[in-house]
């Protein structure tokens, strides 16, 4: 299935200076796009203006909190499609500060979809979820008949919100779509530590010369995707009317044990080394162990697959990184 025609399309993409949201920005620009990219840009949460370099007057820029219902109705008026990839990520800080994290990923949720409703009932919204909703998995590979169980605050509220958009697409008929996302990786992802993803940790660390933490005995088993698949999956299920009302899982082919990764980064970089590490108590109590997807789903609705084999994307991510570093720090 090819992609939508974005061209001249007013989009508005919701935490658009993060790791994902900026990716998509630069490409529906690129695409033709009438871009306009919401971020609240909260310290932490991996919104970087430096992920929007090039594209700064290609695009509108909107600072206000969705929380803000009289900005927000404003922003979603007129709008073609909205990417809502706006909120909190991380799992452990959604344990320390539990209270923040539903004000973050449940309030200003909401205060979108209503605003949607009542002023642009007609929009195409896509909304990133994520795998955390399946908690532990109880076979492999998970599909969307999965049992949801989350082991933590955020998957919890990221299922909540997942419930919000379904049920205004039944009761108000919204024309959303859910993704649940699994490991995403690449280009204008957050390093600095490893509340979005270890990956970005690790990347810091191999670059600084550190040895790479993995922890737990490094067999857990992991599936990836690079960012640009994951862009290409919003694109094409925008534009698929089929997919409307419906949630679906991005996943890859071939799962990695995380030692394996490891040592595939190490090589990619030429150097390095890691170390296996004790599970912190507060991570091993909310660790999922392995977990693969079954992307069946979004494959034979709208045939997406992964096309960025994951050696081939670290070296992207290491070769962006090896330029940049400083403006993720």
């Amino acid at each position: 299935m090819s992609l939508p025609d974005f061209n001249n399309k007013q989009v508005l993409i919701t935490g658009g200076l993060g790791f994902i949201g900026s990716n998509l920005a630069r490409q529906l620009v690129d695409l033709g796009a009438l871009v306009t990219v919401l971020d609240v840009q909260l310290p932490n949460f991996g919104g970087n203006p430096f992920n929007l370099t090039g594209y700064e007057n290609r695009l509108r820029m909107n600072t206000c909190d969705l929380r803000d219902e009289a900005n927000t109705a404003q922003v979603v008026c007129g709008q073609d499609f909205i990417f809502n990839l706006a909120g909190q990520v991380s799992h452990l800080d959604s344990m320390q500060n539990p209270i923040a994290d539903l004000e973050v990923n449940c309030h200003s949720q909401l205060c979108l979809l209503e605003a949607c409703r009542r002023f642009n009932p007609n929009v195409r919204i896509v909304y990133t979820s994520t795998r955390q909703v399946y908690g532990r998995p109880q076979s492999l590979p998970v599909s969307e008949q999965h049992p949801l169980d989350p082991v933590d605050i955020n998957g919890i509220h990221k299922l909540a919100v997942g419930w919000y958009h379904t049920l205004y697409h039944r009761v108000y008929g919204l024309r959303t779509t859910i993704l649940r996302l699994t490991n995403t990786y690449g280009p204008r992802m957050r390093v600095a530590d490893a509340r979005q993803t270890f990956l970005g940790l690790w990347i810091q660390q191999i670059l600084a010369g550190t040895p790479l933490t993995v922890f737990g005995d490094g067999r857990q088993q992991r599936d990836f995707n690079y960012v640009d698949d994951v862009v290409n999956a919003l694109l094409l299920v925008a534009g698929a009317p089929a997919t409307i009302g419906e949630i679906y899982n991005l996943g890859a082919p071939d799962p990695i044990a995380l030692r394996d990764l490891a040592q595939l980064l190490i090589k990619g970089n030429g150097t390095g080394t890691y170390r296996c590490v004790p599970f912190p108590a507060d991570r091993l109590a909310i660790d999922i162990g392995d977990y693969a997807a079954d992307f069946t789903k979004i494959q034979t609705t709208t045939g997406w697959q992964p096309h960025i084999p994951i050696a081939a994307g670290l070296a992207r991510t290491l070769e962006y990184y090896q330029m940049h570093l400083q403006h993720y720090l």
